[in-house]
């Protein structure tokens, strides 16, 4: 069967657009291939700096014929609607059309049309000058005279089509004036001229001639292999960099590493400085001595040729750029070192962290109190909790967090450590934005502990009170890692709170805040009051933050189902221990969830969860049919037989046991107890009628039945259990 070859030659398209734009491709061409019923046995994309290619495998040669049957109008139709049906379905007269045989509708025509199938290269013609007009790039540019948008200037098109066996055709077509060909060319220095390709054996093969590595997940394993293997070399460790190395294998079509040198003395800068700098204003690996473990005054380049020179005017070069920026660097670093970081604090009030919340230094003083009041919670030292919080943000307006944003919390660590501050407060400087993501290392020192837990409690009490939440998959603040880091936080240090009360209470500062900031804009507007100042005073409403703190706990719930669901628990046993009244000490709902998982996989978790919702749809189905609730305690009075007081004794029982184990925290336990009622349960739906004649009796066994629901509560509500 035929393969086809594409592949669109332009300038340089930037690293960051190249996987896409290649998985794009596959998908665009494929798609239409598909839907045009040419189904292909297979496809991969590449890309290099200048090119985006597509090699598509085993496309048929033609689409397959088509028989269609078009229901036309009913017979006896007025004239328009009989030659609009002739037209549509491409016939001469209304002879050619059948009729078909309705006794209810009446009779109608009926045009049976076959369709042949065209040449596949005749199809693919059409399909690939759409797929480039239309294609998806995040930017792109016009040039010259033409229409057409491109990432950067489109040069030529290849575009063949044919069997293995032969010499393939072009297939012809033209995009904004660049006819499609045979023709390519390799690397712009090493190898300009034009040559001719036929299939993608071929155009692979003859690309690597013209020094162009055409698969970017090779060009990656050669610059690793080779940057490792020239620093085992000079005796060097790579400090391997995943981000890094896939931006590089997409800057170059020939790769050749190298090695190159700055002055030692530039390693008394935190090597984190060193790092970003080589990286981001280079795109160049440092090295550490193998050794010692340190950095050293060494990095890799990749080049995108071989050299005359063997690369020593390359290396040169990016040594004066690197020579240049660590000097800028180092300016940074000696003159924030001059500045104590308390006579920083002033400045964070010109950093406005939120309209509706303040600016930075309010927001370091509403995490300077939280982490005070958590501090015994965590086991830390108040006081340098405190201290931490203070000093956390303070490298915000820091000459080197300007220059590398990134860096930010550990500067202000380097510089905490530099002016003498505490070790703890100035690891829980650099600690306090973590974890930021589901691979990142949870703080476990209790300082940094408190620290993270306020910040990040302090960014969701306040957004929620703005009422500025995440909406579907738009999360500008993000606020579902926030409450991630939290959850990770108390789960993985064991910790014992409260976040409905803490989120209340926090709530009051914030409220401080806001207050504030709406008699500022009263007083600019003039003494008119805005009514949309964002969160309303505690003061005035605290069912508002009450609401506000119970819409966050279910934010924290769901967030919470994710965390558990990647360790592979059920989200609905989540969802039943939420349920209960006062749920948010998550350390406590993690192990209720264990405990019940642990239970439902148990026979006897399994029956008493049948026989809860048996009972459950009894009671529904009969409240529903009398408009009546079956809630309240039965009538002793009125039990009938031994196993409706055999079911009454032993859920007062289970109630009795299960809470006690409960409130000493043995979930395990009160599972047991509560495991204790099946034997009563199944006797009962094998033993009582529920639906007698008799009025009472019947309304006192369905009251019956909802005390199994209640006893249930003391440890989940099994009602949002599936299954």
């Amino acid at each position: 069967m035929p393969d086809l070859l594409l592949e669109l030659f332009s300038e340089e398209i930037p690293a960051r657009m190249q996987a896409k734009a290649a998985d794009d491709l596959k998908k665009l061409v494929t798609d239409r291939l598909v839907d045009a019923g040419l189904v292909y046995e297979g496809a991969k994309a590449f890309v290099t700096p200048r090119r985006l290619a597509l090699a598509v495998e085993g496309v048929p040669a033609r689409q397959p014929d088509l028989k269609e049957e078009k229901k036309g109008p009913r017979v006896g139709a007025p004239e328009r609607a009989i030659e609009g049906f002739l037209k549509s379905a491409g016939l001469a007269s209304i002879d050619e059309a059948k009729i078909q045989k309705d006794p209810k509708r009446g009779d109608f025509y009926v045009a049976l049309i076959d369709r042949p199938g065209r040449a596949a290269i005749e199809v693919i013609a059409e399909i690939l000058p759409a797929v480039v007009r239309a294609f998806p790039w995040p930017k792109s540019m016009r040039w010259g005279a033409g229409s057409l948008a491109w990432v950067r200037p489109l040069h030529s098109i290849v575009a063949t089509f044919g069997p293995q066996t032969e010499d393939p055709d072009v297939v012809p077509f033209t995009v904004d004036g660049i006819a499609s060909g045979n023709t390519t060319r390799g690397h712009r220095f090493m190898a300009p001229a034009p040559f001719a390709v036929r299939r993608f054996e071929d155009y692979r093969d003859k690309l690597e001639k013209a020094k162009v590595v055409l698969d970017q997940a090779r060009r990656a394993e050669i610059i690793l292999a080779d940057a490792k293997n020239l620093a085992f070399a000079q005796g060097y460790e790579l400090v391997e960099d995943a981000g890094l190395l896939a931006e590089v294998a997409g800057l170059v079509e020939w790769p050749v590493v190298l090695m190159g040198a700055f002055e030692p003395e530039f390693l008394a800068l935190p090597p984190e400085v060193v790092r970003t700098t080589i990286r981001n204003n280079q795109k160049c690996f440092v090295l550490r001595d193998a050794s010692t473990a340190r950095l050293a005054n060494k990095f890799i380049l990749v080049a995108n040729m071989a050299a005359a020179d063997g690369g020593k005017a390359i290396v040169a070069g990016n040594e004066r750029v690197i020579r240049a920026r660590l000097s800028d660097a180092k300016f940074f670093w000696d003159g924030d070192l001059k500045v104590p970081l308390e006579d920083r604090l002033p400045k964070l009030k010109q950093i406005v962290f939120h309209e509706k919340l303040g600016t930075q230094y309010e927001r370091a003083e509403r995490i300077a109190r939280l982490a005070r009041e958590l501090a015994p919670t965590v086991n830390a030292d108040p006081a340098k909790a405190e201290r931490a919080a203070w000093l956390a943000k303070i490298d915000l307006v820091s000459e080197m967090v300007g220059e590398f944003p990134e860096l930010q919390g550990l500067m202000g660590r380097y510089y905490a450590e530099a002016q003498g501050e505490d070790e703890a407060v100035a690891h829980a400087i650099a600690d306090h934005y973590k974890p930021q993501g589901p691979n990142d290392l949870v703080p476990a020192d209790p300082v940094s502990v408190a620290l993270a837990l306020a910040d990040k409690l302090d960014t969701l009490v306040g957004f929620w009170a703005i009422d500025e939440k995440p909406t579907g998959s738009k999360d500008p603040y993000a606020l579902r890692r926030a409450a991630l880091g939290v959850i990770r936080l108390i789960l993985e240090n064991g910790l014992r709170l409260g976040i409905v009360t803490l989120s209340e209470h926090h709530a009051v500062a914030i409220d401080q805040t806001s207050a504030r900031l709406k008699r500022d804009r009263d007083q600019k507007l003039g003494g008119v009051i805005s009514e949309s100042t964002g969160l309303v005073s505690v003061s005035v409403s605290g069912r508002l933050v009450r609401r506000s703190s119970v819409e966050l706990i279910a934010f924290f719930a769901d967030r919470l189902k994710v965390q558990l669901r990647e360790q592979g628990a059920r989200h609905d046993l989540v969802d039943a221990v939420f349920a209960l009244e006062g749920q948010d000490d998550l350390l406590l709902i993690v192990r209720r969830v264990e405990a019940l998982a642990k239970f439902l996989d148990s026979d006897d978790g399994k029956n008493l969860l049948a026989g809860y919702k048996r009972a459950v749809n009894i009671i529904r189905i009969e409240e529903k049919k009398d408009d009546a609730s079956y809630t309240g305690a039965p009538d002793p009075q009125r039990y009938a037989q031994a196993e409706e007081r055999a079911l009454a004794q032993g859920i007062d029982a289970a109630k009795q046991e299960a809470s006690a184990a409960t409130a000493r925290e043995d979930f395990a336990g009160a599972m047991g107890a509560i495991a204790k009622l099946r034997p009563a349960v199944d006797a009962f739906f094998d033993k009582v009628t529920v639906n007698v004649d008799e009025p009472a009796v019947r309304a006192n066994r369905l009251k019956l039945l909802n005390q199994i629901r209640e006893a249930t509560l003391a440890v989940a509500d099994f009602s949002k259990i599936e299954g």
